[in-house]
């Protein structure tokens, strides 16, 4: 497994935002994090990226315990938080500089993730004076620069242009293509389909149902219904 959460409970004061919620992703996979607000998506993301500390269980990434093991976990994966804020005083290249330089990477790879991204008329520019969807290209380039084994995405296409949309939709893809687990966090099933092949339903901070996209879509066929149908009352 390059992704496993273990029977992972988080507590903010009174609220229970994860009730023992595991689930394993194979390397190579591409699987989606679907669930209402508040079911507990982002706060698994965030433990997996090793932002937040459970209160019980255990995660890993790429076979590495994110809690005892941080730096080899982060070291292999990606993240791209929902509304991701790059460095605001430093430009689109120095933001792409300054990772690349704690990614041990080179400059040549900035100026191949520039271009991937088609940042180039904005290299120049602060990432404070950037529109929501630059911004959100930026933050893309920042979580996919070092062609990471575990890519964890939240909602990774908010603010963007349809344009831009068909362009990371098919990074996206060609990265997990080339052997990168991909773990998407949306609320748009259509984008699900797209970029990913597993599902994992969640609500309540536990999980639901998993299975396979094609399941799932069996599922709504002997169902006479619409995927997004069935999905909605396995949320419920």
């Amino acid at each position: 497994m390059c992704i496993t959460a273990n029977g992972l409970v988080k507590r903010f004061n009174d609220i229970t935002a994860l009730s023992g919620i595991s689930f394993g992703i194979e390397c190579g996979e591409a699987a989606a994090l679907l669930g209402p607000n508040g079911a507990g998506k982002t706060t698994t993301l965030r433990i997996l990226a090793g932002l937040l500390r459970p209160d019980s269980g255990s995660a890993y990434v790429c076979g590495f315990d994110v809690q005892r093991q941080p730096r080899d976990a982060k070291a292999c994966l990606g993240y791209l938080p929902e509304d991701a804020v790059p460095f605001l005083n430093l430009t689109v290249r120095e933001n792409l500089e300054y990772v690349a330089v704690l990614r041990g990477l080179s400059d040549s790879v900035v100026d191949e993730t520039i271009k991937l991204l088609g940042l180039e008329d904005l290299a120049d520019r602060t990432a404070g004076t950037l529109s929501r969807g630059n911004r959100q290209r930026l933050a893309i380039a920042l979580a996919i620069m070092h062609r990471p084994r575990v890519l964890l995405l939240d909602e990774p296409l908010n603010y963007l242009d349809i344009p831009t949309q068909e362009v990371v939709i098919r990074l996206f893809r060609e990265l997990n293509a080339s052997g990168s687990t991909l773990l998407v966090s949306t609320h748009v099933m259509s984008i699900a389909e797209r970029l990913t092949n597993k599902v994992i339903v969640v609500n309540r901070g536990v999980v639901v149902w998993q299975g396979t996209m094609d399941e799932l879509k069996d599922i709504a066929a002997s169902a006479g219904e619409r995927i997004e149908e069935v999905v909605a009352r396995l949320m419920r």
